[in-house]
C-alpha cells in the first residue's frame, strides 16, 4: 500500500465515521482559547476545563490578566502541570498581546509564536480552530498516531506536520488535527491501544506488522 493510498483510506474513514471533530477545550473567544491551549501543554483537557472557568471569571480579558501579578494568577492554575511557568507565561502573554497586537489574538503563525508560552503547536491550534487556517498542530497524540498508522516517519513534530499537510487536502486539515488527537486520546492510546475496536486497522501499518499480514491484502 502506498502512503497516498493509506492517507486516502484513513481520511475517508474519518470523514464517514467522525464527521464532527473539534477541540474538547471549553472557551468563549480567541483569548480564552489561547489561555486554555497554553495551560493544556502536558496536561489533560479535562483538568484545563476545570481550571479555566474561575480563571476566566477573575481575568475575563487580556487587560485584566496583564494587570495581574504572579501571586494573583498562580492559585487559579496550581493544579495544572508546571503551574509556576504557566502562570508567568499567561501574564507575559497578555502583556505582549496588548503591547504588540492591541489585545487581539493574531491569526499569523509567526506572530502567535512571539507570545510567551506559545510554541508552534499552540500557534497552529489557534490558527486552525479560531481562524480556520489549513494547518495541522502536532502534539504527542498526533505524533504517535501518525507514526503507528504509517502517515509519517518524521523524527520531529515539524517533520510530521509537513508530511500530514503534504497529503491532506487544505479544507480537511483543521478537522484532521482533531481526528488524529481524538483517535490517539481514546482509541490509539499510548499504552494498550484498542486495536480490536479500531476502524483503521485496514490501513494501519503497525497493526499489519504486528498481525503478520500483507500490506497488499486490501
Amino acid at each position: 500500500m502506498t502512503r497516498k493510498e493509506r492517507f486516502a483510506g484513513i481520511v475517508d474513514w474519518f470523514g464517514q465515521n467522525v464527521p464532527i471533530a473539534e477541540t474538547e477545550l471549553h472557551y468563549g473567544n480567541p483569548y480564552q482559547l489561547l489561555v486554555a491551549v497554553i495551560l493544556s501543554a502536558q496536561c489533560t483537557d479535562r483538568r484545563v476545563n476545570i481550571v479555566t472557568p474561575p480563571l476566566f471569571e477573575r481575568f475575563p480579558t487580556p487587560q485584566a490578566l496583564a494587570a495581574a501579578g504572579f501571586d494573583e494568577v498562580y492559585p487559579y492554575v496550581k493544579s495544572v502541570s508546571y503551574p509556576n511557568s504557566k502562570a508567568t507565561h499567561l501574564i507575559d502573554m497578555a502583556r505582549k498581546l496588548l503591547a504588540d497586537f492591541g489585545g487581539e489574538v493574531p491569526s499569523d503563525i509567526d506572530a502567535l509564536m512571539t507570545l510567551p508560552g506559545v510554541g508552534r503547536k499552540t500557534a497552529n491550534v489557534i490558527a486552525s480552530v479560531v481562524y480556520d487556517k489549513p494547518v495541522i498542530a502536532v502534539d504527542t497524540h498526533v505524533f504517535r498516531v501518525s507514526h503507528r498508522l504509517g502517515l509519517s516517519d518524521g523524527k520531529t513534530p515539524l517533520e510530521v506536520e509537513r508530511d500530514l499537510e503534504r497529503h491532506i487536502p487544505e479544507h480537511l486539515r483543521a478537522r484532521s488535527h482533531h481526528w488524529l488527537i481524538l483517535h490517539g486520546r481514546y482509541t490509539c492510546t499510548a499504552r494498550n491501544p484498542k486495536c480490536a475496536g479500531c476502524g483503521l486497522t485496514d490501513w494501519c501499518r503497525d497493526y499489519v506488522t504486528r498481525a503478520g499480514l500483507s500490506d497488499k491484502r486490501r
